[in-house]
């Protein structure tokens, strides 16, 4: 979830102290980011899809240019099932791909939102067969400087990096549930705002209002300006 820590903790201490601090001219920038709402941005994927990875990729683009107005997260699409022995959960692409949604839900929790990022786009580089894969995902832990023994994902998502740690196994379920309430059925579907707008499913489709890296931070501009209209 791509949302700064320290935002937190200042929208925190402003509600401790029930009221708005008087800022300096010179805090005008600091004034906005506090007070600006992002866009909330859902990518319903299977991690190892091909057209997740494309969505991801093209949403890397588009993080390039409006990072700081987006509230990014990935929703995985799976079905619970309880006659699957490791996750509850049955993946498209088996066992394998559930283990990689694991990992990333898991590094998404525990990370900063930038390393959690790049710990994706590293399982992506991998190429889509190694996705789940425990060495791999203690390498892109490594690539994307997270501290995968003491900060947390290591714990949830299994500490050999197997991806079946029970922290993590739940939050899968909760995703695959997440992802039904919003009527997420094709990897990839893309949300602004809880609203479907495009998917790409073999090919773009239900792209009203396009699908280009530009097409999408226009829209999110667009959702931007709105949630922020004083």
């Amino acid at each position: 979830m791509i949302f700064p820590l320290y935002t937190l903790l200042c929208l925190s201490a402003v509600i401790s102290a029930g009221r708005i601090p008087q800022l300096s001219p010179q805090s005008n920038a600091q004034e906005v980011l506090l007070l600006n709402t992002r866009v909330p941005v859902q990518l319903g994927v299977m991690s190892r899809c091909p057209d997740a990875l494309l969505c991801e990729s093209r949403f890397n683009q588009v993080l390039d240019q409006v990072s700081d107005k987006v509230d990014l997260s990935l929703v995985y699409v799976a079905k619970l099932d309880s006659s699957q022995p490791d996750f509850g959960v049955w993946c498209m692409h088996g066992p394998d791909e559930c283990a990689g949604n694991v990992q990333q839900l898991c590094v998404a929790k525990y990370a900063p939102p930038e390393n959690w990022w790049e710990f994706v786009q590293c399982q992506n580089y991998q190429g889509r067969e190694n996705i789940g894969d425990s060495d791999v995902a203690l390498k892109c832990a490594k690539t994307a400087r997270i501290d995968w023994e003491n900060g947390g994902a290591g714990y949830c998502a299994g500490l050999d990096g197997s991806g079946r740690g029970r922290e993590g196994v739940q939050l899968l379920k909760e995703s695959a549930s997440l992802g039904q309430e919003l009527g997420i059925i094709k990897s990839c579907t893309i949300l602004i705002s809880g609203r479907k707008v495009c998917v790409h499913d073999g090919t773009w489709k239900e792209c009203e209002k396009g699908h280009t890296v530009n097409d999408f931070v226009r829209q999110i501009e667009e959702e931007y300006e709105r949630l922020n209209r004083k």
